[in-house]
């Protein structure tokens, strides 16, 4: 990987993310050449983002955690569970006060808090909330490299990133098209889509400084990172990709993502 190796981990975790944070403008680029994206396709795309993030919490995250948490002496599924437990409960907080719309839903079904927001802006938000827990696994991924721990590889948290900025694509692409769709211009429906991935370079940086202040806590980090993205994959992004009647497509989606984020993380882990 050449000099990249060489950089500070909170630099690391900042070019990675800004790559997941590239691969979403490109799938809202998609308003550039369509207006008008088939549900079964989309469904297809958010049952394989799916299906990568919950390969990812497991691989990149929760076993991780469970061998370090083993080498620090201590019980090793304690951080494990407090950790995911705790990254599921802090999404809960989030989704139950941050102002958000699903996709396709009407705005009477919005959730959080009450607001003025528009409906552009909620469905923004709404995937903003998905990309916190990406952006700070893949920061942790890299602080825990820094850590020298036998389980933390470079080759490792570069596969989380290459995996999560795979599946950011219909991500952009589900915020943006749908927009469009409402009558949009291309540009600023592009801009609204590009938009909700902008939080992973913060989230990543964060959690990457974090683990590098207090490495007791990274296993602790890395089952956060992993409950809290496991509670988007349950809560949202696997039901949304089954409610137009596509499930059985949707659930191949799951499949092939899974299977993608396991070679990755395998081969290059």
């Amino acid at each position: 990987m050449g000099a990249f190796a060489t950089w500070h981990p909170v630099l690391q975790a900042l070019a990675a993310t800004l790559f997941t944070w590239f691969v979403t403008a490109l799938g809202a680029g998609v308003v550039f050449l369509t207006k008008n994206m088939s549900r079964r396709m989309l469904d297809v795309m958010l049952g394989f983002a799916a299906g990568v993030m919950t390969a990812a919490s497991y691989w990149s995250l929760l076993a991780p955690a469970i061998e370090m948490s083993a080498h620090m002496g201590s019980l090793s599924w304690v951080p494990a569970a407090v950790g995911f437990v705790s990254g599921a409960v802090f999404l809960r907080l989030v989704d139950m006060f941050l102002p958000h719309l699903h996709l396709n839903a009407p705005m009477s079904e919005a959730e959080g808090v009450s607001t003025s927001w528009r409906r552009s802006t909620l469905l923004v938000a709404a995937i903003t909330l998905h990309n916190i827990p990406e952006g700070l696994a893949v920061g942790v991924a890299f602080g825990a490299v820094a850590a020298g721990l036998p389980s933390a590889t470079l080759a490792g948290a570069v596969a989380l990133a290459l995996g999560i900025g795979i599946q950011n694509f219909p991500e952009g692409t589900a915020v943006a098209v749908p927009l469009r769709r409402e009558g949009f211009s291309r540009m600023r429906a592009f801009l609204y889509g590009q938009a909700s991935g902008l939080v992973e370079p913060v989230a990543g940086v964060v959690g990457a400084a974090a683990v590098l202040v207090a490495q007791p806590i990274l296993p602790y980090a890395l089952a956060f990172a992993a409950g809290a993205m496991i509670f988007v994959v349950v809560e949202e992004v696997v039901p949304e990709s089954q409610s137009s009647g596509n499930g059985d497509l949707a659930t191949m989606g799951v499949i092939f993502g899974f299977t993608i984020m396991m070679v990755l993380d395998v081969a290059l882990g």
